[in-house]
């Protein structure tokens, strides 16, 4: 039977996204010159001063405001970020997407990273399932082409960072931007029949069982394993779950079987009083305490699919201690305090997969 006070919990927390949270990015937090959003926002919701402005952060929004297209003023703010995306940052000489821009619109970080590129799959299969725009489509094949040409290392993983001219940076792969490629390769094969996509899906997560999972625990670590000096986030725990225990291709692989013991282990270690922390050694000791709203946000999202969980509970604690009437704290400290008054344009993302997903699951 559904919880009719978590229906209620959820639908407060999703109207204070509609009418607090989406507004700062379509006024005071969106730099109507340059087409793109400020990188933050204080707790007033006036723009920080702008040093530079990323891919990534306007990739991001473009998926928000591709989801919620239906609401006021959402769907041409989707058409001019996906416009801004293509006019600021494309490289024409070289292909891809360059990581960020200065102040005055200029190419500042020149570099191609595979967590921007990521994300540009990932918001552009959203925004084309929405509008079906074959502009849309190209870039979100176009996005697809480099990454299977350029960042593949041809095992199933992928490069983090590579020069501007492809060249390569010795990053080696990376846990996080592969999470967030694993989520475009899903938003991709959810909006079309894409083979390759799926093929890649399926050898990426191979992939990250054999090299980057913990057996012990099933943890996915920051680093492939053996790397000196490696760590595990609880919150990127939560986030992988999620993606691959909703998705109908993954569910029940072997790196789903790791994840779900994977779970356990981060929220003993990892969540007190159903607060999530930073970062943590293998063993279980923390190096970071500090509590960021993304983490929550993930964790929330993931105990819903724990049978017999209090959702609802854990709900409150992202409303009571993440969300205030301007917007929202982006960090506490270990000990609580707020260590973070700056809103980030890329939060918004974070918020929004959170509420969609409880939205699905109850």
């Amino acid at each position: 039977m559904p919880d009719p006070s978590l229906h209620a919990a959820l639908a407060a927390t999703q109207a204070h996204f509609r009418e607090i949270v989406l507004p700062l990015w379509q006024g005071a937090g969106f730099n109507t010159e340059l087409g793109l959003p400020f990188e933050a926002v204080n707790a007033t919701g006036q723009p920080l001063p702008a040093q530079r402005y990323r891919a990534m952060a306007c990739a991001r929004q473009l998926y928000v405001f591709s989801s919620l297209i239906d609401q006021p003023g959402a769907r041409e703010h989707a058409a001019t970020l996906f416009r801004s995306l293509q006019r600021h940052f494309h490289d024409a000489e070289h292909g891809g997407w360059f990581y960020s821009i200065d102040e005055r619109g200029a190419p500042l970080d020149r570099r191609k990273d595979l967590y921007t590129h990521a994300f540009i799959v990932f918001a552009c299969a959203h925004y084309w399932a929405k509008v079906r725009e074959p502009l849309v489509e190209s870039v979100l094949n176009a996005a697809l082409e480099v990454i299977a040409t350029r960042f593949s290392t041809g095992d199933g993983l992928y490069e983090a960072l590579l020069g501007e001219d492809w060249s390569d940076q010795g990053a080696g792969p990376l846990q996080n931007p592969l999470m967030h490629l694993a989520e475009g390769f899903l938003a991709t094969v959810a909006v079309r029949d894409d083979k390759p996509a799926q093929a890649a899906l399926l050898a990426l997560c191979e992939a990250m069982q054999a090299r980057f999972v913990e057996p012990e625990h099933g943890i996915m670590l920051e680093k492939p394993r053996g790397a000196v000096d490696n760590w595990f986030e609880p919150g990127h725990q939560f986030e992988w779950l999620f993606l691959v225990q909703t998705s109908p291709l993954l569910q029940g692989s072997a790196l789903h079987q790791s994840l779900q013991r994977a779970f356990t282990y981060a929220q003993r270690t990892g969540v007190q009083d159903g607060v999530v922390m930073a970062m943590l050694k293998l063993d279980g000791q923390v190096l970071d305490a500090t509590q960021r709203i993304w983490a929550q946000a993930e964790y929330l999202r993931a105990l819903a699919l724990q049978p017999g969980t209090d959702v609802g509970q854990q709900l409150r604690v992202l409303s009571e201690r993440f969300l205030h009437p301007a917007g929202w704290h982006e960090c506490r400290d270990g000990q609580g305090a707020v260590s973070r008054t700056d809103m980030p344009s890329t939060t918004p993302y974070h918020l929004l997969t959170c509420y969609q997903g409880l939205q699905a699951l109850t």
